[in-house]
This record gives structure tokens, sequence and C-alpha cells, in this order.
């Protein structure tokens, strides 16, 4: 995520080049073995699974060596395999093996509220629907991420009722957890090979009781959140109703979660920012065989380090999970604005994109002429009074003039200590690789009394300094700024604590940092599906354990705050509707996705540029409007298993990953040089990435499911770019004496079709609903 969770792609990948470097061929990594799908269709046991392994790993690892035979992770339950120590010779062993599909290196993955479900509809009518419908409360959401602060209010379990019966999970105990921290609410949590040193956190008093299972504690493990992010994104699923609920002042009100009746599982796979990858498989295999409905991951590689779907563990997982009827819902990544840098992008994940609500956090700067520019960060000031300050550029204070350009940016070790402190510094913005963290800390640590930030291109997210004066300017009010500082002998300025601002217009606009398609896998499924609340989003926290009196709530944004919006708006819609499939939930969400913001116009980017659905996917979640959809396209693990063989995997692999149970072959057309034939499947979404002149014309089926009014007839309109020729056959459909499923046909010629992306919307409407599918075509530049 953004701002609190970022971390640098470029100090990511220098991390693993010397990493690279240092290690040796013969040296043991640690590695993935994925085996596909499990022998027996409910999983295979324990014992199978470890003498399966065994046998594997004695076949090639020296009996001198015998402790690594034993793995860190074994996955039986949802699909087969292990985590062990092998050298690089012995991985290229085992990846011939027949009975494996892939062995690659276990990789470490990175974590990419009062106001935002209000904007998104879902206020005072919560209780009205409620009672419209039959609504169901055990939905169980399954969050994979750092962990979980139990006492926070936003857990308590006052208002939900007994666990439900076909809950199997467990609360693991831990150095500073126990049986007591779990209850009706949160349902069960797990941590996966975690080293949790420090072990002095006081607990909280906790009167909940617990109706879960225990199993033996793990010394220096728990699933206690010491980062946050777990916390935080498990609030914005499903967090209960919290009035009251604050962030030191600012962002006021109710704090709730998008499905405050849902129970939590909580499955601890990262700490300090870092997620290994076959924990976190290991995580999601847990989850499917502990009984959970949705799972919700804000985790993911850099799209630098994207693989292919089966070197992936959490495309492995999930595909697994979706076999299962389990949906993996999860953020797109923060290395936006740049195209190509979606990630998470396998069909079978729902992708998450991160946009803005109608509230932004204003911090105010009044230089020494009485000019006021508004700016913005989230500060605080503990004496309640802002003082004045001496404004000094950074890079007029270097500690050597060579260091000149290094001090424009705050960049650690370029500024003289002496000359910042005491000073409010003012330093730019535009070298993405140092964060704005970093930056602050640089000048804190010098004895300065703010910092003001400058950049290029505006920020959609507000960055929270705490008690250190904070403000953030785009390049006009930076431009004022500088010509002052220029112009006076002594310039001075005062930087105000941040007010909060609501009801702002433009929104939603997608933020800056929310990674944009197309996917770089496929062009063939458009990516990211949907967009969601990313920027400036309350939610639970953990509790400063070096403040005396710590917020129980924080602000922060990312697309890993969007990834679990949409986690609780699909909990949300299956308790309204428990037969639906969570492939026809996941459809309804994007189906009535909103493109237009509050000033009824199309959605745009901090650019001020119509967003496009490589930005924004179907659009911006709209919960309400999803639990009366009309139709909705079902996408079938049958169409997930052609898009494999589309997609080029062998019959032999396939055999290894698709459920034993399911009888099923590639299509006779299906061939490494069949991608095109991915567009086929039932996605809610249509994209074709080639647009050939010589082609002709493209034709794509998709199957249409009436959730709607029995006998109704749904007539078909096109928004298409000009010279892009889009027909729809028939172009109405009729669902009539009992008739619940029809198909239709699209039909793309692309001859006259301008060079590049051709977007449009084929809309099919009854009268009383509008059914909305994006349509995507490349024609080559």
């Amino acid at each position: 995520m953004a701002s609190l969770f970022y971390f640098s792609p470029i100090i990511s990948a220098l991390f693993l080049v010397i990493s690279c470097i240092a290690s040796n061929d013969q040296t043991p990594q640690p590695y993935i073995v994925y085996m596909g799908s499990p022998l027996n269709n409910s999983g295979d046991s324990a014992e199978i699974a470890e003498l399966t392994r065994l046998q594997m790993l004695s076949s090639i690892i020296p009996s001198e060596e015998s402790e690594r035979m034993s793995v860190r992770h074994s996955y039986h339950h949802a699909y087969r395999g292990f985590c062990a120590l092998l050298t690089k010779e012995e991985a290229t062993l085992l990846s011939g093996h027949e009975e494996i599909v892939s062995v690659f290196p276990d990789p470490i993955l990175k974590l990419h509220t009062t106001r935002s479900w209000n904007f998104l509809g879902l206020d005072e009518s919560y209780n009205s629907i409620s009672s419209s419908y039959h609504y169901k409360h055990d939905v169980i959401i399954g969050v994979i991420d750092t962990g979980i602060w139990p006492e926070s209010p936003s857990f308590d379990d006052q208002y939900v009722g007994k666990v439900p019966s076909r809950w199997k999970g467990v609360c693991m105990e831990g150095f500073d957890f126990d049986k007591s921290s779990c209850n009706r609410k949160l349902i069960g949590a797990r941590f996966y090979n975690i080293e949790d040193q420090d072990s002095s956190i006081t607990k909280l008093p906790n009167n909940s009781t617990s109706s879960t299972t225990t199993i033996p504690s793990k010394q220096n493990g728990t699933p206690r959140d010491k980062v946050g992010h777990g916390t935080h994104t498990a609030s914005i699923a499903a967090g209960a109703f919290v009035p009251n609920a604050t962030y030191n002042g600012l962002a006021s009100g109710i704090a709730r979660g998008g499905s405050p009746f849902a129970r939590i599982a909580i499955y601890k796979a990262c700490s300090e920012g870092n997620c290994q990858g076959s924990a976190i498989l290991k995580a999601i295999d847990d989850a499917i065989k502990d009984g959970v409905d949705i799972i919700s991951i804000s985790i993911g590689r850099s799209f630098v380090f994207q693989t292919d779907f089966k070197d992936d563990p959490i495309a492995i997982g999930a595909f697994h999970a979706a076999e299962r009827g389990v949906v993996v819902v999860c953020s797109g990544g923060n290395e936006g604005p740049d195209p190509y840098t979606v990630t998470n992008s396998a069909p079978w994940i729902f992708t998450v994109a991160a946009s803005t609500i109608d509230r932004k956090f204003q911090s105010t700067v009044v230089l020494g002429n009485n000019v006021s520019l508004k700016g913005t960060g989230i500060s605080f000031n503990p004496s309640g009074r802002s003082k004045t300050y001496p404004l000094e550029l950074g890079e007029n204070i270097t500690f050597h003039p060579s260091l000149t350009s290094q001090a424009r940016y705050c960049m650690p070790g370029s500024l003289d200590a002496k000359k910042v402190a005491g000073k409010i510094i003012v330093c730019m913005n535009d070298d993405w690789s140092i964060s704005r963290e970093i930056k602050k800390l640089v000048v804190q640590d010098a004895e300065a009394k703010g910092l003001i930030l400058i950049d290029e291109q505006d920020k959609s997210s507000p960055f929270d300094s705490g008690d250190f004066p904070f403000a953030e300017f785009g390049k006009l009010d930076g431009a004022q700024i500088l010509q002052y500082i220029n112009s006076s002998q002594n310039p001075m300025a005062t930087i105000f604590p941040a007010k909060e601002i609501r009801r702002v217009k433009p929104a939603p606009i997608v933020a800056d940092f929310s990674s944009r398609g197309p996917a770089t896998l496929t062009e063939n499924i458009l990516k990211p599906d949907i967009t969601a609340p990313g920027v400036g989003i309350l939610s639970a926290m953990i509790p400063n354990q070096d403040e005396k009196t710590s917020s129980l709530f924080g602000i922060t944004s990312g697309t890993s705050m969007a990834c679990p919006h949409v986690s609780g708006a699909m909990a949300f819609i299956k308790s309204v509707h428990p037969t639906w499939s969570l492939s026809m939930i996941k459809s309804a969400i994007m189906t009535t996705a909103t493109i237009s913001n509050n000033l009824r116009k199309p959605l745009t980017n901090t650019s001020n540029l119509h967003a496009s659905p490589h930005e924004i996917g179907a659009g911006e979640l709209n919960p309400i409007k999803a639990l009366n959809p009309g139709l909705v396209f079902e996408t079938t693990m049958h169409d997930y298993y052609n898009f494999l063989c589309y997609y080029g995997y062998k019959e032999k692999e396939l055999r290894l990953i698709v459920s034993k149970k399911k009888n099923f072959d590639c299509p006779r057309n299906a061939s490494t040089t069949k991608k095109e034939l991915i567009s086929h499947i039932n996605y809610p979404s249509i994209s074709i990435e080639k647009l050939e002149q010589n082609q002709g014309i493209l034709r794509v089926k998709r199957v249409a499911t009436n959730v709607g009014s029995p006998n109704a007839t749904y007539a078909s309109s096109i928004i298409g770019p000009p010279g892009l020729i889009v027909r729809v056959f028939p172009r109405n459909i009729a669902f009539v004496k009992g008739i619940k499923k029809v198909s239709f046909e699209v039909s793309f010629d692309g001859k006259k079709a301008l060079k590049g992306y051709n977007f449009g919307i084929i809309t099919w409407s009854d009268g009383s609903h509008k059914v909305q599918m994006i349509t995507k075509g490349l024609k080559e530049i």
C-alpha cells in the first residue's frame, strides 16, 4: 500500500540482486514444490502427504543432510505440495518428476472506516436492507495478513450469534494470545513460521469467551498483529459498529466494516512487511479446510517480478479455492500510475484498484507574507498552538556541495543537521524511490520544526506524520512557496494541524499509486476488475506502545485498503443472497459498478483525465446496486480450465492441476497459438488482445443468467469508440417460461478501428436494471 506500507520496487530489486550474488547455487534455499490437486477430492491425509514428500526428497537429498527432509510447510487439503530447503540442482531434478507441476523459489511478497462505506451507500439504508431480505449473518471472511489485535472494539462480538457449526478452524495460542482472544466475531486465528521476539506486550482486558478449539502454543509465535496492517484490513472488511471512532480527532463518526455481522478468521502469514510465499500458500490451504467463504489478501509481489500462474503462490491457492467455491479477493498493487503494473491478475482472482472518497485531510501553511495555502497531510499539534519558524530549501543547506541534488529530495545524509535544526524544511517529492516517511525522519532527526513537500504531480494519498508538522503541495502552490523563499530575506512559515474536509468533489478519483493494467500475462482478461476506496481510510489500528494515550484507529491508504472493501461487500451480498455462487456475486459487483463521480461526470484520475478500464476495471464498487443486478455472468471452473488450455498449459500439467473429480479435456481448438480464445470464457467483461485489420470479424460468446424478475426481456445498447464496429446478436434476450440462462454473441470488426486501446460498454436493460459489460480491444500501434 502507499505511504505507511509502501516499499520501493527499486530497493526491492536491488535487494534481490544482492541476494542472488551472495548466494551459491549449492546453498540450500527454500523452494515451493507444487503438485496440483490432492489425490482424494476431500484432501489427502497428513500421513500420505508426508510419505510422498519423504519418497521424493530422499531420492535427491544426501543422507548426511537428512535434517532437510523436514519441511517448512506441507499442503494437502485443497492442493498438494510442500516447501523445503533445496539446492538449485535438487530443485531442477524435482521439477522433472511426473507428479510435480512446478518447483520455484519461495518468494517474498509485500503488503500492498467512518466514511468510506457511507460514500458507497451503506449507511442508514443498512437496517432497511437487513429487514427487507432474508438476511444471514454467518458469512466467514478469512484475512491473510500480519495478524490481528483482538482487543480492538471493531472485533467485539456483542451483536453476533453462535459460531457457525460448519466452522472447522482453530484459535492458535501464542505467547501473548490465548483462547479468550477469539470470540464469536473473531472465530479463528493461525500463524505461520513467524518469529516474534518481543514478548513484552501487555494484554488489554477482554471479557469475551471463545467457542473455538485450541492447539498447543508455539514459543515466540503469535497471531497478534505487531504491524497494524492485518488489524486495519480485517476491520474494513467486517469490523463491528463502533460509535465515536476517531483518529486523534480526525474522521470522527461510526466505524464499521462492509459486513459488520460477518465472522473473521485471521491467518498471520506476514511480519514487518515481509510475507513468505510458502506461508501464504499454507494459509490459503488452511482457510479452505477451515470453512471460510471469502479470502481477503492485501499482499502481492512487484510487477517487476511477476511469474507464470503455476509459479505464483497466490494464483495457485486462489485457483484451488475457486474449485471449492471460495473466492479470493486481492489488491492490485501500489506501483501506479504506469501501465502494466497490476498484479494478482489471474482470472479466478478478484483484483481491486484504489480510489478516493469524498473526504480529504487538509494541512494549511501560512507564509510570512500572510499568503495562506491549503495542502494535504495528516499531522497533529499536541501543544494546541502552531508556531512560526524560519523556512529553508533543503538544497540550500547541504552537508556538502556535491550533495545538492540529493538534498533537494531530503535524501539521508544529504542535509547539514546544524542548519536544519529549528527550521521548516522544503523538499521536492518527485523521486519516488525515497518515501515520504524517510524524508520526514531525515529532517525530524536533525531537529527540524516541520516539513513541506512539493510534488510535480498531485498525490491522492495523505501522509500521516503524527505530531510532526507536515504539509504537501502540488506544483502550482509549490511554485508560490519557492517564489516566496527566493524573494524574501527572512522567509517564515507556520504549519497548522490537519482538518477533515468532507463532501469533496469530484470523487471518486483513481489513486495515483494504484497499479494499472493491462495485465502482463494476458491481455485477453481485463484487469483490474473493480475499484474501491483506498485513500485516507479510517479503520482499527494497533495501539502505539510508546504513547500513554494511543488511538485505537488509524488512517492509511493503498490498494491494501481497497481490497477488504470488496471482500466486505461480497460478504454483505452473500448474506442477502446465500444461494448465489461467489462468481455470480463477482459479476453482480462488476456489472453494476459506478462509472461516474459525484458531479455525474466520468470518473477521472489525478491528472484530471478520464479514467480508463485499465485504471478502474468495471468501475467503482456499488454494493447496494449489486444486490439487484438483474443479470449475472457466472464464470465456472470449466471456464477456468479452458483458460489454462488456451493459455498453453500441457495436458500433463492440467491432469495434475485440475480437481480429480472433474472429468475434463481441453477443447479441440485449444493450443499454444490460441490465446485469443481466452476472450471466450464467460467473464463479466470482454477483452480482446488483437484487432488485426486482416483478421476479419471476431465473435465472442457470453451466457447471461437471470437473477431478477421472471419473464423479463433485456434490450442491448452499445457505446463504443469511432471506427470499431461492435454488434450484439440477438439484440434482445428474453427469459420466459422458466428460462434462466440465455446466450448471446458480440462481434468486433476492427478493420477501421483506431490504433491502440478501444474501450466501450455494452448495456442490457429491462427498464429497471442496467447491466454494464465493459469491452476492450487492442489494435497494434
